[in-house]
């Protein structure tokens, strides 16, 4: 018989969340979340009865994007889902979701939980899923994770308490990948990728070199993304394992073509989002989406109705102007970003340093800014770290002259949004904090 601190619970959880749309104090993504794990601590447990099939997703990039087109897919195939779409993925935010979804009046075919690396082994102390997927692990944070390895051994952690789940991995990461040592793991990755636009090309990038577990360099035949591609270690004998996902993408300025071959089967779909990451992010939750013998023809509709998160890659318009809003966080995925950025637009970069942002900005200087060097448009530096910011870009050889620091966001966004020509194009990067400010903002 369940508890009637449960029961309580949700119902106390309701009231807070409308109290707080009422005042409008903020946007409740949270702070339910925090209050109900206080009043029943093991509320995640009893949740866990009401979900027939529970996914994970977590890794340093692509998180969002991953579980938001798997989310989106399962929607789409009439399944019930519940899914923390606004990307709150600690512990507080998984709660969060679960307090608002209309337990225990509804029961759900699927979740898709985004999960913070570090929060997964917490959110498994309760809530055993079935599946766990992970997309990638870069240094990311170092105030919070000292390293790779760090993060990686919270994710170990995590299995070691669901040594059962169903592992679906990122072939192409060789930490990743190395979850699946002596395990039923399954694995995607792609075979060959092709670059087919001129703004975008990734031949002469020079990725430095990777370590393999064992501490030896890793050798590559190509390499795609960071320590991302095909690998193997001399020394110890490790290398990319077979993906049973295997994926061929052509990467557009505007949009990605992928083919997938499963289980002899190939399938062609279109993803219409930006750059080789959500080329991996769109691999990664079709992977998925098969492995739950979704049909395909689903699976290609939902992928051209898939509307991104808001600040991943998000296309939206602003005083007039087509805007991206792309965020950053960290030197694999920022630099990727970079290659992507339309070098004719008016472009503003936002970095704070607050705790949710990290409060290392040290990334920054491992971060590839040089191609801003070629930027026609306003180039603006903005949020508490600004002035650091644009110092970044003249190590880059960025001219000092062309750089506007502009440290309150809001006329950072006017500045580069305030052009009379409606054909100008503005590019938006901002660090987290100050993506959740820009949300709030009226355009």
């Amino acid at each position: 018989m369940k508890s009637i601190r449960f029961y309580l619970t949700l119902a106390v959880a309701c009231i807070i969340y409308l109290a707080i749309k009422i005042l409008n104090k903020s946007s409740g993504t949270s702070f339910v979340g925090m209050v109900t794990l206080k009043l029943c601590p093991h509320f995640l447990a009893y949740c866990r009865e009401y979900v027939k099939y529970a996914i994970t997703i977590t890794g340093t990039n692509g998180k969002s994007t991953s579980s938001g087109i798997l989310a989106h897919i399962i929607d789409v195939n009439k399944s019930k889902v519940v899914h923390n779409l606004k990307g709150a993925n600690m512990l507080t935010g998984v709660a969060n979701m679960f307090a608002l979804c209309g337990i225990p009046f509804s029961r759900f075919d699927y979740a898709v939980i985004e999960s913070d690396e570090a929060y997964l082994n917490r959110v498994y102390d309760d809530f055993k899923a079935d599946c766990l997927l992970v997309t990638n692990l870069f240094n990311d944070q170092v105030d919070r994770y000292a390293n790779v390895s760090e993060t990686a051994a919270y994710i170990q952690k995590a299995l070691d308490k669901n040594p059962d789940v169903q592992l679906l991995l990122n072939a192409d990461d060789p930490i990743v990948s190395n979850f699946g040592k002596g395990k039923s793991a399954l694995y995607f990755g792609f075979e060959d990728i092709q670059y087919c636009s001129e703004s975008y090309q990734n031949s002469d990038i020079d990725f430095g070199e990777y370590d393999c577990v064992c501490g030896k360099t890793l050798a590559y035949t190509k390499q795609f993304l960071a320590q991302e591609g095909h690998y193997s270690c001399s020394a110890c004998g490790y290398s990319r394992p077979e993906p049973n996902f295997k994926g061929y993408a052509k990467i557009y300025a505007d949009y990605s073509e992928i083919r997938l071959i499963y289980k002899d089967k190939e399938y062609d779909f279109r993803v219409n989002l930006i750059g080789l990451y959500n080329a991996y992010n769109a691999l990664a939750a079709v992977s998925n989406a098969l492995l739950l013998n979704i049909d395909f023809e689903v699976i290609k509709d939902a992928l051209l109705s898939y509307k991104t998160a808001f600040g991943r890659s998000e296309k939206t318009v602003i005083n007039g102007h087509d805007t991206i809003i792309q965020l950053i966080k960290n030197p694999a995925g920022a630099s990727e970003v970079l290659k992507t950025v339309d070098l004719n637009s008016n472009i503003l970069i936002g970095i704070n340093n607050n705790i949710a942002d990290g409060t290392d900005i040290s990334w920054l200087w491992d971060t590839d800014f040089s191609r801003l060097k070629d930027a026609k448009g306003k180039l603006v530096t903005s949020g508490i770290k600004a002035k650091d910011m644009a110092k970044r870009l003249v190590d880059a050889g960025v001219n000092e002259n062309k750089i506007i620091i502009e440290e309150d966001v809001q006329k950072a966004v006017e500045i580069v949004a305030g052009s009379d020509n409606k054909d100008a194009k503005v590019t938006i990067l901002p660090s987290y904090t100050v993506l959740m400010k820009l949300s709030r903002m009226k355009f």
